[in-house]
């Protein structure tokens, strides 16, 4: 279940990430209660993840692929440019993540 937890972390890390744009600064009330409980539901599910990992392997994925999926769905839903310079940071982080999770205890 350590895994299921971490998962549904990193959706929850994406979902409040691109949620924070749609708020507007805070000043749409249901994109803002969204992106609120986006962020609770995430801290929340990566607490239950690092009950079994190591927190510098948990928080490194969670906030590595948050990331990476962040800009994933940045590309599709807001047409941000992407680059090879990109490409290659992403390829980075998720082969450090991979690397992390073979190397754990």
């Amino acid at each position: 279940m350590t895994w299921v937890y971490l998962g549904i972390a990193i959706v929850f890390e994406i979902a409040f990430a691109l949620g924070t744009n749609a708020t507007k600064g805070f000043t749409r009330l249901w994109p803002s209660v969204l992106t609120i409980t986006a962020a609770i539901v995430g801290v929340y599910s990566l607490s239950l993840a690092l009950r079994e990992l190591d927190v510098s392997v948990g928080y490194t994925i969670w906030t590595g692929l948050g990331a990476v999926g962040t800009v994933a769905f940045g590309v599709i839903f807001f047409k941000e440019k992407i680059t090879t310079a990109r490409v290659l940071s992403f390829a980075s982080i998720i082969g450090g993540a991979v690397l992390l999770k073979l190397t754990a205890a």
